[in-house]
C-alpha cells in the first residue's frame, strides 16, 4: 500500500483538442465502416424526411388550414391528401430514426468490444518487465473505462452528420424565404460558439484528471481486494477504508466539476435557439401583418429554425464528449503502442527426456522503480518494486544477476540455493523465458530461447511459483486449464505431486470448486495442485521456485522423491532451502548477489563453502523453530498445555 505521487495529468488541448478528437473520429470510422454506413444513411433519410416535414406542414397551412377557416368548408380530397403527406413523412422519418440509432449503438459498442479484445491482446504480448510497471488497476482501467472513454464519441457521429446535412438544407432553405429574417434568427450562432470554446476550455482538464481519478479508484480497490487477509489480520480495516474513502471523495469532487460543467453547458445551449425561434416569431408576426410573409411561410420558417435548433444541440453533445474521448484513447493507445513486444522463433523444442539448460554469461536487471504514466509522459514515483522473485532487493544495483554461466545436463534435478534477494528466482525465471537476458543467452538443447516458437515454449517448459494462483474452478479444471486430458492422467499428476490424498477427501473430489484464488484450500494444498497442474504436461524442463513451501518437509520430501522415481522426462531445477530438499539433488548452485558463487554436489559445499554451510544452517534452524512453534500451537489447541 505504498504512497504515489502522481504528476498533473496533461491538459489535451496542448496539441489541439479538435484536432485531436478528429483523429479519434477517423480512427472510429475506418474501424467500423459498415455501421457507420447504416448510421449516417439513417440519420441522412432523417435530415430529408424533417425537412420536408417542414415544407409539408407550410403547404399544409396555407392549401388546407388557412383555406378551410376562409371559406368554412373543408376540402376532404386535400385534406385527405394532407394526412398521406404527413403520414407518409413520418414513417420514412421513423425508419431514419431507427436506421441511425441502429447503427450509432452498434458502432459505438462493437468499438469498445474490439477495442478491449485489442488492448488484452496487446496485454499478452507485452513482457512482464512492461507489466510490473503498471498497477493493475490501472490496467484494468485502460481495458475497461478507457476504452469506453474513447468510443463515446461514436454515438453521436451519424445524428451530428445528419445534423450537419440538415443545417445546410435547412440555412439555405431560410435564407431563401427570407433573408432578413434568417440573419436574425442566425444572431444566436455567435453566442453558442461562445458557449462552446467556454465549455471545451473548461472541460479538457476537468476530463483528464477524472478520467485518471477513475484509474486511481480501480487501482486501490484492486490493492484492497488482493490484501484482504493482510488488512483483517493486521486490523487495517478502518485504515484501509479511509484510504479507500479518501480517493473515492477525490474521484466524486472530480466528477461533480464534470457535471456542473455540463450542468451548466446544457441548459445553455437548449436556451439560445429557443431564445432564437422567439426573435423569430416576434419579428415574422410584424412582417406577416405587413404583407411581407405569409402565414404559411411563417410556419414554414419557424419550423425550420426550430429544425436549426436540433444541429446546434447534436454538435454540442459531440463536443462535450471529445475531451473524455481524447483522454480515453490516449490512455488506450498508449498501451498498444508500448514497446517490449517479447518475440518469438520457429525453432521446435520437441525431443525426448529431459532437455539439456544452460545460461551463459547472463546478465539481468529489474526494471527500475519508476513506471510509465499512461495518462500522459510524465513518469511516477513509487515505492520499488520487489524482483520477479518476490526477493527485496539489498540495494538498487543488486536488482537481478549480474553474470551468471551455468550448464544442466539433461535429466538431472539441481538444488538453487541462496540468500533472500540473491537472485534465485531471477534465474528460475530466465531459465522459462518471463524475461529475456540483458546480456548472454538461455539454451534449451543447445538452441536459444528466443529462438523457439511460443508454443514450443509453453509446451516444454514449466514453472512452479512459491505463490500458487487458482482460478475459481474445480480442482480438475485448475490441473487441466481446458487441456485435453483424461481422468487417469489428472489423478496421476495429483499423486505425483501428493495431492490425491485431500482432493479424494473433499466433499466432491476433483469436481470440487476451489472458489477465488483457491480460497477453500490451504497454502500447501494450493501449491500441490500447481504443482499436478505443471506435471501434467510433462514438461521436459521443470522449474520449482520455492514451490514447496508451504507444506511440511515431510510432504516436500515425498514429493521430490516422486519426482526422482518418476517416469517423468525432465530436468528439474528447484529453489530450495530446506536441508533435506537440497540433499535429494544431484548438484547444488549456489548464488550469492548475482553470481554463481560455488557449485557441486551438497556435501563437498557445505565442508569447502563456509558461507554455503551458514547459510543451510542458519535456514535449519529458522526451519527447527518454525516447527516447535506449529507443535506448540498444537498442543494448546489440543488442550495440553494450560495456564
Amino acid at each position: 500500500m505504498a504512497a504515489v505521487s502522481r504528476p498533473t495529468p496533461r491538459d489535451p488541448s496542448d496539441d489541439g483538442l479538435m484536432r485531436r478528437g478528429l483523429r479519434v473520429i477517423g480512427v472510429a470510422l475506418r474501424s467500423a465502416p459498415k455501421p457507420f454506413a447504416v448510421g449516417i444513411g439513417g440519420a441522412a433519410l432523417y435530415a430529408g424526411m424533417t425537412v420536408a416535414s417542414a415544407l409539408v406542414l407550410g403547404w399544409v397551412t396555407d392549401e388546407v388550414v388557412l383555406p378551410s377557416f376562409a371559406t368554412g368548408q373543408v376540402d376532404r380530397g386535400l385534406v385527405a391528401l394532407a394526412v398521406a403527406a404527413i403520414m407518409g413523412v413520418a414513417v420514412f422519418k421513423a425508419a431514419g430514426v431507427v436506421a441511425r440509432r441502429l447503427g450509432a449503438y452498434f458502432a459505438q459498442y462493437s468499438l469498445q468490444a474490439q477495442y478491449r479484445r485489442k488492448v488484452t491482446r496487446r496485454y499478452l504480448e507485452l513482457p512482464i518487465a512492461w507489466h510490473r510497471r503498471h498497477p493493475t488497476g490501472e490496467l484494468l482501467s485502460n481495458a475497461n473505462a478507457d476504452v469506453e472513454s474513447a468510443f463515446f464519441v461514436a454515438a453521436p457521429l451519424p445524428m451530428a452528420f445528419g445534423a450537419g446535412l440538415l443545417l445546410v438544407i435547412t440555412a439555405s432553405l431560410l435564407v431563401a424565404t427570407d433573408p432578413a429574417l434568417a440573419a436574425i434568427g442566425f444572431s444566436v450562432g455567435p453566442l453558442l460558439a461562445l458557449a462552446n470554446w467556454y465549455y471545451q476550455r473548461r472541460m479538457r482538464h476537468a476530463a483528464t484528471v477524472a478520467q485518471q481519478a477513475r484509474a486511481d479508484v480501480s487501482e486501490v480497490a484492486h490493492e484492497s481486494f488482493d490484501s484482504a487477509l493482510v488488512v483483517k489480520t493486521m486490523g487495517r480495516e478502518d485504515a484501509e477504508t479511509e484510504r479507500f474513502q479518501a480517493i473515492a471523495d477525490d474521484l466524486r469532487d472530480k466528477m461533480i466539476v464534470v457535471g456542473r460543467l455540463r450542468a451548466f453547458f446544457d441548459p445553455v445551449i437548449e436556451a439560445l435557439p429557443n431564445v432564437g425561434i422567439l426573435l423569430v416569431l416576434v419579428v415574422g408576426s410584424v412582417r406577416v401583418r405587413d404583407g411581407a410573409l405569409s402565414a404559411g411561410d411563417l410556419v414554414l420558417f419557424a419550423y425550420l429554425f426550430r429544425l436549426v435548433a436540433l444541429p446546434m444541440r447534436v454538435f454540442g453533445w459531440l463536443l462535450g464528449e471529445l475531451p473524455r474521448a481524447v483522454v480515453g484513447w490516449d490512455r488506450v493507445s498508449r498501451v498498444l503502442a508500448a514497446e517490449g513486444r517479447m518475440p518469438y522463433g520457429d525453432a521446435p523444442a520437441a525431443g525426448r527426456g529431459g532437455a539439456a539448460t544452460a545460461m551463459q554469461e547472463v546478465g539481468f536487471h529489474h526494471p527500475s522503480s519508476e513506471r510509465e504514466n499512461l495518462s500522459g509522459p510524465a513518469t511516477v514515483a513509487v515505492v520499488p518494486a520487489e524482483p520477479a522473485d518476490g526477493e527485496a532487493p539489498v540495494d538498487d544495483t543488486t536488482r537481478g544477476v549480474a553474470s551468471v554461466s551455468f550448464d544442466i545436463q539433461a535429466g538431472r534435478t539441481i538444488a538453487m540455493v541462496g540468500a533472500t534477494g540473491s537472485g534465485k528466482s531471477t534465474v528460475a525465471s530466465l531459465l522459462v523465458r518471463l524475461y529475456d537476458p540483458d546480456t548472454g543467452r538461455v539454451t534449451f538443447d543447445g538452441r536459444d530461447l528466443r529462438d523457439l516458437a511460443r508454443d514450443q515454449l509453453a509446451d516444454h517448459v514449466a514453472i512452479v511459483f512459491q505463490e500458487a494462483f487458482l482460478f475459481d474452478d474445480t480442482v480438475r479444471g485448475n490441473i487441466t486449464l481446458g487441456g485435453d486430458y483424461t481422468d487417469e492422467e489428472v489423478e496421476a499428476a495429483a499423486r505425483l505431486a501428493q495431492a490425491h490424498g485431500f482432493v479424494s477427501a473433499l466433499e466432491r473430489g476433483y469436481d470440487t470448486s476451489v472458489g477465488e484464488r483457491g480460497a477453500t484450500l490451504s497454502g500447501g494444498q494450493r501449491q500441490r495442485i500447481a504443482l499436478a497442474r505443471a506435471l501434467i504436461r510433462r514438461p521436459r524442463l521443470l522449474v520449482l521456485d520455492d514451490a514447496t513451501s508451504a507444506v511440511d518437509p515431510a510432504v516436500e520430501s515425498e514429493i521430490l522423491r516422486g519426482l526422482a522415481d518418476a517416469d517423468l522426462p525432465a530436468t528439474v531445477v528447484v529453489v530450495a532451502y530446506r536441508r533435506g530438499s537440497i540433499a535429494l539433488s544431484d548438484e547444488v548452485v549456489f548464488i550469492r548477489d548475482g553470481v554463481i558463487a560455488a557449485r557441486g554436489p551438497h556435501d563437498r559445499l557445505e565442508r569447502e563453502v563456509r558461507a554455503y554451510a551458514e547459510l543451510v544452517q542458519a535456514y535449519e534452524q529458522l526451519e527447527s523453530e518454525e516447527v516447535e512453534s506449529h507443535d506448540h500451537s498444537t498442543r494448546v489447541a489440543g488442550g495440553e498445555v494450560g495456564p
